[in-house]
Formats: structure tokens, C-alpha cells, sequence
């Protein structure tokens, strides 16, 4: 009986790391597209290229050049954006 006890402690303390990692994880996303400078070190960028009131471009650590764009208040790699429909009108 002790051993069945063990497990499910194990098991329980298991399942709390996880969803704290995952409550982690949400909060450092919702930071990192919170702001243009939040999202623009988050993506690795090492250089502004230009910028807008709704969109940047700026160089990334290993070259590569990304349009980081201002949706619904958020910032996204540019056709990386979220998807948000009513049942009706999602293709």
C-alpha cells in the first residue's frame, strides 16, 4: 500500500511541474509579444534594419533579415500570425 502511495505522489508531483512549466511558458510568451523590443530580442535580432509604428525589420544573429509586424496590439514574425475565426468562417 505504501509503494501505491509513493507512485501516486510521484505521479502528482509530476503533473504539477508540468503545468507550472506550462504556466512559465505562457506568461514568457505573452512578454515576449507584448512589445516591439521584447519581440525583437526574443527573435535573436541583432540589428534594426527600420521601423514603424506597426512593423520592423531587423537582422537576426545569423544573417537572416525577418519582418516583425503589430497585430491586435501583439507582435508577430511577420506570417506567423495567429489564427482567430467564428466556426462559420474558418476555411
Amino acid at each position: 500500500m505504501k509503494s501505491k502511495n509513493k507512485i501516486i505522489l510521484l505521479i502528482s508531483l509530476l503533473i504539477f511541474v508540468l503545468l507550472l512549466f506550462g504556466l512559465y511558458y505562457i506568461i514568457y510568451l505573452d512578454i515576449a509579444h507584448s512589445s516591439f523590443e521584447n519581440y525583437y530580442k526574443f527573435r535573436g535580432c541583432t540589428e534594426l534594419i527600420n521601423k514603424t509604428s506597426d512593423y520592423g525589420i531587423c537582422k537576426t544573429g545569423s544573417g537572416e533579415t525577418i519582418k516583425i509586424v503589430k497585430y491586435d496590439d501583439k507582435w508577430y514574425l511577420d506570417g506567423d500570425l495567429p489564427v482567430s475565426c467564428g466556426i462559420i468562417n474558418c476555411p
